[in-house]
């Protein structure tokens, strides 16, 4: 890999990351709870609402709880480092997403 797409691959994770903070903070506003990964709700539609959400999302919850148990748990630091790869591949892929859903989107308007 060049340095460039070491780049790009950096930013479409920070880009997975921040969606994720996002759809996170804005599920927490809507329903005043932290999101989780639960599928409690019944319906068809409360339940792929709540896929998606946790699709977008999992990476914040990954590292919510991740730092909770470290924390609270006193979990080692090494565990801490494989959540973090694993959040980081997680954010990789869905920024890889929100990338080119806001690319299409902008060609679109042109």
């Amino acid at each position: 890999m060049t340095g460039t797409e070491l780049y790009a691959a950096f930013m479409v994770t920070l880009s997975g990351f921040v969606a994720s903070g996002v759809i996170a903070s804005f599920y927490q506003l809507v329903t005043t709870r932290p999101c989780r990964f639960e599928l409690a709700e019944e319906g068809t539609f409360p339940v792929i609402a709540a896929i998606i959400t946790c699709m977008f999302a999992g990476p914040v919850i990954l590292m919510r709880n991740a730092l909770r148990a470290r924390r609270i748990e006193h979990r080692p630091v090494s565990w801490l480092f494989a959540t973090t790869l694993i959040a980081g591949g997680w954010s990789l892929c869905s920024g890889t997403v929100v990338v080119s859903l806001c690319m299409a989107l902008g060609h679109s308007f042109t």
